[in-house]
């Protein structure tokens, strides 16, 4: 069975051979967009995963050791379990992971920044200021990940309801 050829960007439905709506809803993973460029794409894959894992190393040490609200450590620490749980997706390049993800950040800036400002002891205040730091870092890689995907998606549908309204 031979395959149809990766679609153009002039014409998304080109490697399907009925261009209906029904048949290009049908489009075949290949069919399905890639990001701009590649290095790039590369890149902020990479800073996300190094971002995130530091990002989970640090609050696990910072509620457990170096600086807990309570000594001998704190249920502070569960707040990396939704980070735990980003990780798999992240690593596997996920797009929707990485949408979440980012939606989630705001939580982990929010709390870096509160704490930045009114936690008391010096090393709390600087795990706080790595948190707030790796926590942008994080979000800047996911959304420059994402960006390319989410526009060629656009486009890919803007083409088909296009090709809708011709058909009628």
């Amino acid at each position: 069975m031979n395959r149809p050829s990766a679609p153009s960007a002039a014409d998304p439905s080109a490697s399907v051979p009925d261009a209906t709506p029904a048949a290009a809803s049908l489009a075949t993973p290949a069919d399905a967009p890639t990001p701009g460029d590649p290095v790039i794409a590369r890149r902020a894959w990479l800073v996300a995963c190094a971002s995130l894992s530091l990002l989970i190393l640090l609050l696990t040490a910072w509620e457990l050791k170096l600086a807990p609200l309570r000594p001998g450590g704190s249920w502070m620490v569960l707040k990396v379990l939704p980070l735990l749980a980003a990780l798999p997706g992240v690593l596997k390049r996920r797009l929707y992971t990485f949408q979440w993800a980012s939606l989630l950040l705001v939580v982990y800036l929010g709390e870096g920044a509160l704490r930045v400002a009114s936690d008391p002891g010096a090393m709390s205040r600087a795990m706080a200021g790595a948190e707030l730091v790796l926590s942008l870092v994080l979000f800047v890689a996911l959304l420059v990940y994402a960006r390319p995907y989410k526009k060629a998606y656009k486009a890919r549908k803007k083409a088909l309801e296009a090709a809708e309204r011709a058909a009628r």
